[in-house]
C-alpha cells in the first residue's frame, strides 16, 4: 500500500509542470509594448483585420494604425490552429463580456465558444537578441 501512495505522490508534481510548460510554449504572439490603458470594448466599425497568434492571443488591427491585443482569460482550443473566428454584437462594439466562436474547417461541426479578455493598446517591438 505504501508503494502505491509514493508513486502517486511522485507523478503529481511532474504532471503539474507539464501543464504549465505546455501552456507557456503554446503562446506564440510576437512581443509588444503596452501603449495605453486596457479597454473593455472596441468599435467593430474600426476593425480592419485580426491576427490570431495562438489559442490565447488575438491582435485587432484598427483604423489609424492602432493595434489592440486581446489575451483570452482561458485557452480557446483550436483557435491557434484554425486562425479564424466569428462574433456577434448588437451594440456596434466588441467587448470583454462577449464570446467568439472558432470557425472550423471541414465537417468538424461548430467550434469552441470562448470568452474575450480586455483590449490592450500595443505596439510591436523587435525581439531582443
Amino acid at each position: 500500500m505504501k508503494r502505491s501512495l509514493l508513486l502517486i505522490a511522485a507523478v503529481v508534481p511532474i504532471a503539474a509542470c507539464t501543464d504549465e510548460t505546455e501552456s507557456i510554449a503554446a503562446v506564440r504572439a510576437p512581443p509588444v509594448e503596452v501603449v495605453g490603458e486596457a479597454r473593455s470594448c472596441i468599435l467593430v466599425s474600426r476593425i480592419q483585420n485580426t491576427r490570431v497568434h495562438d489559442d490565447y492571443t488575438i491582435d485587432f488591427d484598427m483604423v489609424g494604425n492602432e493595434v489592440y491585443r486581446n489575451t483570452l482569460p482561458n485557452r480557446c482550443p483550436s483557435l491557434g490552429f484554425e486562425e479564424r473566428f466569428a462574433y456577434e454584437v448588437s451594440t456596434g462594439q466588441l467587448c470583454d463580456l462577449d464570446h467568439i466562436h472558432v470557425l472550423q474547417g471541414g465537417a468538424a461541426g461548430p467550434g469552441p465558444v470562448c470568452s474575450l479578455g480586455k483590449f490592450v493598446p500595443v505596439r510591436y517591438v523587435e525581439p531582443a537578441g
